[in-house]
This record gives structure tokens, sequence and C-alpha cells, in this order.
């Protein structure tokens, strides 16, 4: 059975740094294209980033373009959101979620992790 285990948020200052990990228990898992997707209390679950099978291609939501760094070990099965510069608004739970292609749209993925939640003061 596929799992992914997110881990990394909490409770930090605007303008701060933060790193989120999600690890995944997946047998060949450099095959998956794997994404972040957050969810803000009050409203609809929207993409962050992703990344594909190898890591060569990367995609980032215009509102985190710049601050927001995905990136992947195949080695160890496990992806890592590096986000910079937080804001109030990227206060979310943030989940990680498996696919097929590294895709803005959450239909391409099949598999996704509890959530960890990132809260910004300001």
């Amino acid at each position: 059975q596929v799992q992914l285990v997110e881990s990394g948020g909490g409770l930090v200052q605007a303008g701060s740094s933060l790193k989120l990990s999600c690890a995944a228990s997946v047998r060949h898992f450099h095959a998956y294209a794997m994404g972040w997707f957050r969810q803000a209390p009050g409203k609809e679950r929207e993409f962050v980033a992703a990344t594909s099978r190898g890591g060569g291609t990367t995609n980032y939501a215009d509102s985190v373009k710049g601050r927001f760094t995905i990136s992947r070990d195949n080695a160890k099965n496990t992806i890592s959101l590096h986000m910079d510069d937080l804001k109030p608004e990227d206060t979310a739970i943030y989940y990680c979620a498996l696919g097929t292609i590294a895709s803005a749209y959450a239909r391409y993925y099949t598999t996704w992790g509890q959530g960890t939640q990132v809260t910004v003061s300001s």
C-alpha cells in the first residue's frame, strides 16, 4: 500500500523560512511525479509545486514562484518543499501527492498524504 507522510510544518513569523518533507513508501518512487498542494481554511485546495520523475522539471504556482523550491531525492524516496519569505497568506495545510505527471491539476495525482499545518503569523 502506498503511503505518503509529511513533516516539518509549524508556526513561524512572516519573512521566515520553513522546510517541509514528504516520505513515500512506494516501490519505484522514481517512476512517479510528485507535487505539493495546500488548503487554507474556507478555501479550496490549490496547487503549490510539482516535480517530474527525475526532478529535472519543476512547476510552481505564481503565488510561490521565487520563494518556494521543490526538490526530490529518489535514493531516499523523499521530496521537500523549501519555503522562504513566508507570508500570512501561505497559512494552510500542506499535502504532498504522488502522480503521473508534474501537473498543477489534482486529477493527475493518485495518492495523498495526511497533510502538515503551516501557520505564518504577521
